[in-house]
């Protein structure tokens, strides 16, 4: 068992879902209040990770943010960052792979609220920061659980996009999925089969709890409708 393996996981999970979900409920309530031209393909975009291989988008990264690339001299020379091969790489590919894992379910529970609410809301004065943490949040909480605990699950499940971007470094990029390959890849089968079986355990809890929530926003839509 990896175990420095599987702590370096929860941390870029919890890191990720940390940076991530605070960004998706702007643009979760942006996307789900408005609507502009373009609207369609910018969802789109969102999604793409959903559909592409995982390689691809880690091939595409590490070609964006290569020490080759203008992107990743124009962070090193400005600012030392160096993101391939290195955590902070990592973040960063899994915030872009995630956003749709974190935005669907948070946009979705945004137009679950009935413009009634928000309407009287704003006639009694309240200002729309304190519609947003008064009245909206309480009211989207199942649609924010359940994008944390995708998110957090994807990423501790992730091995393409970290293989491309972070390569296999002990203690820095290497994680959970990565450990169990080298297990494999070394005939250890009982120390990959206790770390699946982790994220088999993990990926079943959070399957049921994200069921049960969908179930709950889907009772309360139709309450409202």
């Amino acid at each position: 068992m990896d175990w420095q393996s599987l702590w370096l996981s929860g941390k870029l999970a919890l890191v990720t879902v940390l940076i991530l979900l605070p960004l998706c409920v702007f643009a979760g309530r942006a996307l789900a209040y408005h609507q502009f031209r373009g609207k369609s393909l910018v969802e789109a975009l969102i999604m793409v990770p959903l559909v592409l291989p995982p390689t691809v988008v880690g091939y595409y990264l590490l070609v964006s943010f290569g020490s080759e690339s203008w992107l990743g001299q124009w962070l090193r020379d400005s600012f030392g960052i160096e993101l391939v091969f290195h955590f902070s790489g990592l973040v960063v590919a899994s915030i872009l792979v995630n956003i749709p894992f974190a935005l669907q379910p948070i946009q979705r529970a945004f137009e679950a609220i009935p413009m009634d609410v928000r309407d009287a809301a704003a006639c009694c004065g309240m200002s729309t920061g304190k519609i947003l943490t008064r009245i909206e949040l309480p009211m989207i909480w199942p649609g924010l659980v359940t994008a944390l605990v995708l998110t957090f699950s994807h990423v501790l499940g992730e091995f393409g996009v970290v293989l491309m971007m972070g390569g296999n470094i002990s203690g820095e990029t290497k994680t959970i999925s990565i450990a169990i390959y080298d297990s494999v890849q070394a005939f250890d089968f009982d120390s990959a089969g206790v770390m699946s079986l982790i994220l088999l355990l993990f990926a079943i809890s959070a399957l049921a709890l994200t069921t049960s929530l969908s179930r709950r926003m889907g009772g309360q839509h139709e309450r409202q409708h």
